[in-house]
Order: C-alpha cells, then structure tokens, then sequence
C-alpha cells in the first residue's frame, strides 16, 4: 500500500468533497462537445478500431462520459472505469453504466495484474492527482498494448510571455521552487471550475511513457503551433507498447 502524506489526506478530502457538491452539475461543467477531450476521445475511438482492441481501462472516470461512448460505438469491446468519488459513479450508473463497469478504484494503485487491459486511457484526470507519475506507472503496467493520455500542458497554457517564463524556469530547474511559492506552500489550486488541481504537463511523464512503448504518438486537443511543448495548452500521447502485439 502506498504512502499517502497527512497534507495529501487532506488535499484528497477538499477534492472529494468538491464532487459531491459539483455532481449534480459535473456534466455541465466538464462535459463539452468543442472541448479538447471530445477530440481526443474521436482519435481514441479510433485507435480502438485500428488496433483491434477488446478491453478498455479507464482511469478517473468521472460521470463515465468516455466509458459510455466506447459502450455505444464500440459495444464488443470490454470496459471498465476506476473513480474514487462515489457521486460521480452514481452518476454514471444512472446514465447506463452497469455497476462493474464503473467502480471504486485509487490510480496510484490499480488493483489489475499486469497487462490486464489492450487499452488503457484518462482524459483530464492526472492533473488532480498528487503524484502523476505514479498513476501513469500504473497505467503502464496493467496495460497491454497501449496507453492513451489526455490531459493539459501547464506550461504551453497562458500568453506567450507567460509561457516563456514558464519554460524559463521549468529549463533552470526551478519550477518546484516557483510552485511551492505560487500554492503558498501547498503544493495545489483550488479553482470554481476544476476543484483541486496540481500543476502539471503532460510532458513531465513523456520519458516513463518513452522507455516503456515501442512508440510515443502526439496530438494537439487545443489549437496550437509546430512545437506542442511550447504552445499547446492541452496534449494527447498514444504510447504503443508492442506494435507486434498491438
């Protein structure tokens, strides 16, 4: 069992008490058709289709938005969401989703064997989660063939000199230092609409997801420029494990 510190407890309460208030409107709030997660949930549902995949893993899933249209358009398939909030789950279940197929489940300690799953995907859920890397650690390993990340990129967000100071201070390795200052310490946000987040880019775990795939694919949710590190606010990676398994 993993190590949960007093101030990560208690950052895990304010988010889950932030969803039990927010459900009833989480889909509202979360759930847009233009928004970067639709687009990187039309090129997941097409990776399914391109790889032949029959199981999914869905880690954070919210009200099971992406469980549900893999259940619609992709019905032989088998899938399966973790969610610690039980408002969110029972959202779901009353949306469609039998009680299996979307469950209680923690990401920083997936309780699969290995390589339970072809697929396994998130969209929007490592920036609440205190340690990322761990979650993706995981994700890796009871995946199969592939995994699928949709999430943001803290420092391609904001205005161009925002971003360039970003980048400054991440390449001087000072970024902890400048978010320790910036959270006051706490080492998160709380925000209206997103709750509790932690700062985080989706390329701070591109080298774990490097050394474990065969091959790294990225995508632009958002509209960007040639260089998604430096402009992109929101970033997909499809990393393929095996392609002579996949």
């Amino acid at each position: 069992m993993r190590h949960i510190s007093a101030a990560q407890e208690k950052a895990t309460e304010i988010q889950r008490a932030y969803y039990a208030e927010t459900a009833h409107r989480y889909d509202a709030m979360h759930v847009h058709e233009e928004g970067e997660h639709s687009l990187a949930l039309g090129f997941m549902l097409s990776i399914i289709e391109y790889f032949g995949v029959r199981s999914v893993l869905d880690v954070g899933s919210g009200t099971g938005r992406s469980l549900l249209k893999v259940k619609m358009e992709k019905p032989d398939v088998r899938i399966l969401g973790i969610e610690p909030s039980a408002e969110l789950r029972e959202i779901g279940h009353s949306k469609g989703l039998l009680e299996p197929e979307l469950i209680d489940g923690d990401a920083m300690n997936l309780p699969f064997d290995d390589e339970s799953f072809d697929l396994v995907c998130e969209f929007g859920a490592l920036h609440h989660i205190p340690l990322p890397s761990v979650a993706v650690s995981e994700m890796l390993r009871v995946s199969r063939n592939l995994v699928f990340i949709s999430d943001c990129n803290n420092f391609g967000q904001g205005s161009k000199l925002s971003r360039l100071s970003k980048q400054a201070i991440r390449a001087l390795r000072l970024w902890p230092f400048a978010d320790f200052i910036k959270t006051k310490g706490r080492g998160y946000s709380v925000g209206e609409g997103d709750g509790l987040a932690y700062s985080y880019s989706v390329f701070n775990d591109y080298s774990q997801i490097r050394k474990k795939c065969d091959s790294v694919h990225l995508l632009n949710t958002r509209d960007a420029g040639p260089n998604l590190y430096r402009t992109a606010s929101h970033v997909a990676i499809l990393g393929i494990k095996s392609r002579n398994s996949a």
